[in-house]
């Protein structure tokens, strides 16, 4: 599932593991936290006088506490802070860069707030914590003057938290603006204990994230590649929409795979989007790739059954949709969670025609229907490593602890999707990550336990369907892999299986039970 296509999938069950943020605040032992007011008595302190603060700098540090106070989702919150807020564009763009820049460097700001502390991040407020972030990130990432950086970031804790911790937070971002970013690099680079750390810090990925890229990379003879993808995660990414096919045309710039794909012509997207009536609308050119890679694996018979099995919020349905209308194909989808059931059905107000939308969990789904599909989209609940460039956040909050979780709901959902598919009829399986353990792992796991599926070679068929030449590594599987720094697009996975047409060699004993 793509980041752009959908900040707002849960990973909880019945539709995936629950997140474990890192992004909880910290200091919750009770008394006195150090560099704030104490734990518990904050709303009893009296304030100083109320302090000015540019709106667009009060809107990116909101947005920054309901992330780490509610596990927010940023690109869900901060369009309607700047609608709230009455920002103009240039205001906008800077809450934005502001917000997006803070959550995707968090990890790295935090080395740099301890080091001119003198103590450990967590053991300062968190609310003290965000303003520092949010001035650090001006400080060194941006060309916002030093002294409106740190006198801003000054009034916004004094402001919320009081005199005492604005002193604190004054001396702190003093000590910052002292030294350059390169400087506070070197410093912070120092205390690592290993080559894995240093680029952690330098790069702002926790390590074991940096580690699960790299093998992603290595499986494809590719590891050299892994600083340019680090760089294209920390990168602001363009806005991407998709024009359904045969109820809008596509607009200027074109982007180079999705013939249906191209780039926002700048300004709120959602007034183009409100403008077409949902037949435009935002989605990462790699996951119009995939959702038109199914449709191109072998051709449309008319009076065909497709499904998207873990269809929320509905970006992909929609495409599959319009495909569907195209030729006649009947199309229905599945979301267990009823509101994003609702989320899906709004998703379909643009497409003419009725999509029967299913509220059922997606692991029974192949033995309440059995071999009733032709096609079936499985855009698995995932960990969301692929799309770190639209969720700034998610690198803090997820731990491998979510991998091992995901990855046998992952396994349930493929192998439910093969007991749904009819004979000759073909799975996309689908998520917006590399790792190695949500992807070829939970192919390979599936592909044991039946003898009658086969694998398409995803490649060709996604070579055929892009409208110019695409670098897809080879590795023998057929699988595809698309990469940000490689492809411009969200790390998106797919793999296509195919029953075989006849009943022999249908599915084994722990299948049939």
């Amino acid at each position: 599932m793509s980041g752009q296509e959908d900040a707002e999938r849960r990973d909880g069950r019945p539709g995936g593991a629950q997140n474990r943020s890192q992004g909880r605040p910290h200091g919750q032992r009770g008394g006195q936290a150090r560099g704030g007011q104490p734990q518990g008595q904050r709303g009893d302190q009296p304030r100083g006088p109320q302090r000015t603060v540019q709106p667009a700098r009060r809107v990116a540090y909101d947005v920054l506490r309901a992330v780490s106070e509610s596990d927010a989702y940023a690109n869900l919150i901060l369009p309607p802070a700047i609608a709230e807020a009455r920002l103009d564009p240039q205001d906008a763009a800077l809450a934005t860069e502001l917000a997006y820049g803070t959550l995707r460097r968090r990890g790295t700001y935090d080395a740099i707030i301890a080091a001119a502390a003198d103590r450990p991040a967590e053991e300062i407020d968190p609310a003290v914590l965000d303003a520092l972030r949010l001035a650090t990130h001006q400080l060194l990432a941006t060309r916002v003057a030093s002294h409106a950086a740190v006198n801003e970031s000054v009034n916004l804790v004094a402001s919320t938290q009081g005199r005492g911790a604005s002193n604190f937070a004054n001396a702190v971002l003093r000590r910052i603006s002292r030294e350059t970013p390169g400087e506070w690099e070197e410093r912070i680079e120092g205390s690592a204990r290993s080559d894995d750390e240093r680029l952690a810090l330098r790069s702002a990925h926790p390590v074991w994230v940096i580690r699960s890229l790299r093998r992603a990379l290595a499986a494809e003879g590719r590891a050299d590649e892994l600083d340019e993808l680090l760089d294209a995660d920390n990168a602001s990414p363009e806005v991407t929409l998709v024009a359904l096919p045969g109820l809008a045309e596509p607009g200027e710039p074109r982007r180079p795979y999705a013939p249906t794909a191209y780039g926002s012509p700048g300004g709120d997207p959602h007034r183009v989007i409100a403008a077409t009536g949902g037949t435009v609308r935002v989605q990462d050119e790699g996951s119009q790739l995939v959702a038109l890679a199914l449709a191109a694996a072998a051709p449309i018979a008319s009076g065909e059954r497709w499904l998207d099995l873990c269809a929320g919020p509905g970006g992909k349905t929609a495409r599959l949709a319009a495909i569907a209308r195209e030729h006649d194909v009947t199309l229905e989808a599945n979301e267990v969670i009823p509101t994003r059931a609702r989320l899906v059905r709004n998703a379909l107000r643009g497409v003419p025609g009725e999509v029967m939308v299913h509220e059922e969990d997606g692991r029974s789904f192949g033995v309440t229907h059995p071999g009733a599909f032709d096609r079936i989209l499985v855009d698995a609940p995932c960990t969301g490593l692929g799309a770190l460039r639209r969720r700034p956040e998610a690198r803090w909050r997820k731990t491998p602890a979510d991998v091992a979780e995901l990855v046998p709901l992952q396994v349930e959902l493929l192998k439910s999707a093969l007991g749904a598919l009819a004979p000759g009829g073909i799975v996309a399986y689908v998520t917006c990550s590399p790792h190695l353990a949500e992807t070829t792992g939970v192919v390979q796991e599936v592909l044991r336990s039946r003898t009658d599926i086969t694998e398409i070679d995803a490649r060709a068929v996604l070579r055929g369907v892009s409208e110019s030449p695409i670098d897809l590594a080879e590795d023998g599987s057929g699988r595809v892999q698309l990469w940000p720094h490689r492809h411009g697009t969200d790390a998106m996975f797919l793999a296509l299986l195919q029953r075989s047409a006849t009943e022999q060699g249908d599915a084994n004993s722990e299948e049939r039970d």
